[in-house]
């Protein structure tokens, strides 16, 4: 069995990452990226790390083909967004519901792919993990997908970081929300209020 100091489910381009995998490179590193532009940068700018482990897939339920929904490459500038790259789902409403006055997103600007999907439980499987010292999501609307079908039996995680903003649909915290977090607090895990957009569930020792 293998202890993993960082997963990240959502890492994006990894721009924003390189602090976190330099404070973790004498350990094992597994970063998860579905959105094939966003992979090809991910894959350049942790090249240098021997270390890092890269899984061109999604996370959700359970192993199967699934629609997945991103924001095109040549729309990135036209929307003038930056964030707009992270932006994937499987909800292609999940990505029209950011349409604002400053983000006239539309479904021109939207691609699908068919992509594998794996459960968090099957990932853990697949790479023979016991321990992670920090788990990341940041999955747009599939957080209560992942955490709820984690079984914490059979892993044991220090920190889950994990974006709350979209557990009740975009932009919408409620019930699904309260679920998870008393999930935490039945296996021990303490809630940090990060931000307005983010929580941590820290392992009480």
């Amino acid at each position: 069995m293998n202890h993993f100091g960082l997963v990240i489910i959502g890492a994006h381009t990894g721009v924003f990452l390189i602090d976190q995998i330099e404070s973790f490179k004498k350990e094992k590193i597994l970063l998860i990226e579905p959105v094939p532009h966003n992979l090809k940068t991910l894959r350049m700018n942790v090249s240098k790390y021997n270390n890092v482990i890269i899984e061109p897939i999604t996370i959700g339920q359970k192993n199967e083909i699934r629609d997945f929904y991103f924001i095109k490459e040549e729309s990135i500038d036209k929307l003038k967004k930056h964030w707009a790259s992270g932006i994937g789902s499987f909800s292609k409403e999940h990505i029209l519901n950011h349409k604002t006055k400053r983000f006239k997103v539309d479904e021109t600007h939207i691609d699908k792919i068919n992509i594998q999907c794996l459960s968090i439980n099957e990932l853990i499987e697949k790479h023979s993990i016991s321990t992670i010292t920090k788990l990341q999501i940041d999955a747009e609307g599939a957080e209560y997908e992942i955490l709820n079908s984690l079984d914490l039996d059979k892993v044991v995680i220090n920190q889950i970081l994990f974006e709350s903003k979209h557990f009740d649909g975009t932009f919408k915290e409620g019930d699904k929300l309260k679920e998870i977090l008393k999930k935490f607090e039945n296996y021990k895990y303490k809630i940090i209020k990060i931000d307005n957009e983010n929580m941590l569930a820290e392992k009480m020792l």
